[in-house]
């Protein structure tokens, strides 16, 4: 059975607190009543964003063939350290874990790096804008496209079936 690598994220919702809008005074005599938020609050999920992410960019597709060498490099020691550690009386679960890790913090780094700038549409108008989620004023500094609230880029994940 072969092995396979697998490129995704881990789905969570994006939880976005309720939008708190002023209410102004009472008239005499009348109740106030409480403004309705604009939005939904976790309105999409990391799973969702990621697929409409890799539709229109192609972010993991580009990822894995632009560091294929180096990512079947990082799966050849990962084998050679396991085989390595039950020579040595040492039972492993997963051959592959350390090579799965460092596709991992690679991913994360290819965002941090803007590795995508040049394709069609990136760096977006949010990045260059400096639109910030994270923040009160929801702007700021030009930031690297597709890390808004970090929340993509944290559930990114690499993964092996087959072993």
């Amino acid at each position: 059975m072969p092995v396979v690598l697998h490129l995704g994220i881990n789905d969570i919702p994006y939880v976005n607190p309720p939008e708190q809008r002023k209410v102004g005074k009472a008239k005499r005599g009348k109740a106030n009543k409480p403004k309705k938020a604009k939005g939904q609050s976790g309105a999409q999920s990391t799973g969702e964003v990621a697929e409409i992410l890799e539709a229109k960019y192609g972010i993991l597709a580009t990822f894995a063939e632009r560091y294929g060498q180096q990512i079947a490099d990082a799966f050849a020691n990962s084998a050679a350290g396991a085989l390595e550690s039950v020579m040595m009386g040492t039972p492993v679960n997963n051959p592959y874990a350390r090579a799965e890790n460092e596709v991992e913090e690679s991913m994360k780094l290819f965002l941090d790096l803007e590795e995508m700038n040049g394709h069609p549409g990136v760096p977006t108008k949010a990045a260059l804008a400096g639109v910030n989620h994270r923040l009160k004023r929801k702007k700021g500094a030009p930031r690297p496209s597709f890390i808004d609230t970090g929340l993509y880029q944290a559930n990114l994940r690499a993964w092996t079936d087959g072993f």
